[in-house]
């Protein structure tokens, strides 16, 4: 891949970026089908989004990514916002279209996409969401609408609450858990909890009482204490790398409205998991 005066470029905005592996998947993928894109990582410090917002404008790049911690800040800093984005209350992808500024949330079809890939279908199903946070809404954005219950449980109550009348809008079966026990009888047990990233973080939810037939997830991108401890038990686990693929999949067609190289953008992911 070549830079030159013509180059559209597109980046992650978030704090901290350097381990993310979103520029080496994007920017094989432009390489792959020979687009004259680049993807950089561009960590923005507390304090300084809404100056990256106007560089991102002002600089004319194409678009990007905003991660952790400034997916709900940047909304009111963008001239549009994607029905669904809207609704879920975060942006993942932003567009630049001509100097107006798009906001998307690619993170629910991602995760709906790497279920899809697994063989899981969640329709009709017993779905148990632990977490309530930006991550559990734009799952819980599809799921409430396939799933034939939805529960969700939080340690702040108020949160949780706020989630299920939400997304109780879309006329789902959905309500709030008084506890994680109830995850026992779920069919499809959802962690959107940060609990995993440190391997001494304790469990979000005993897997101890799953059967076979049983279905945990994990949006952390790697498999963390719950995922192997439920793989254990043998039930079919997913961890959160296709939901990050996929997302990165759905970011590339609103940049370039081209189907990117799937299988190339996940070996990238893969490998670098591997470092």
């Amino acid at each position: 891949m070549s830079i030159d005066a013509r180059t559209k470029i597109t980046g992650l905005i978030g704090y901290p970026v350097e381990h993310s592996l979103s520029p080496a998947m994007h920017n094989a993928a432009f390489g792959r089908l020979r687009l004259n894109y680049c993807y950089i990582a561009m960590p923005v410090k507390p304090g300084e989004l809404a100056d990256a917002v106007r560089g991102v404008r002002a600089l004319n790049f194409h678009g990007c990514n905003v991660t952790v911690p400034y997916k709900q800040e940047v909304m009111p800093l963008l001239d549009e916002i994607d029905d669904e984005a809207g609704f879920i209350g975060a942006v993942n992808t932003v567009r630049n279209d001509g100097g107006v500024l798009k906001g998307f949330n690619t993170d629910g079809r991602g995760f709906m996409e790497s279920l899809k890939e697994a063989g899981i279908d969640p329709g009709g199903r017993d779905v148990f969401i632990v977490g309530a946070g930006g991550a559990a809404r734009a799952v819980g954005y599809y799921l409430a609408q396939k799933a034939r219950r939805l529960r969700i449980y939080d340690v702040d109550p108020e949160k949780c609450r706020l989630l299920v009348r939400d997304l109780g809008k879309l006329g789902g079966d959905v309500s709030v858990a008084g506890g994680t026990s109830g995850v026992r009888t779920s069919d499809i047990a959802i962690n959107a909890t940060p609990l995993g990233l440190e391997e001494n973080d304790p469990l979000p939810f005993d897997p101890d009482g799953f059967g076979r037939d049983q279905v945990v997830c994990d949006l952390i991108y790697w498999d963390t204490p719950l995922i192997r401890r439920a793989r254990d038990r043998g039930c079919r686990t997913v961890n959160g790398l296709g939901m990050l693929l996929w997302q990165g999949v759905f970011a590339f067609e609103i940049w370039t409205g081209v189907v990117p190289p799937v299988d190339l953008m996940r070996d990238i992911l893969v490998r670098g998991m591997e470092r």
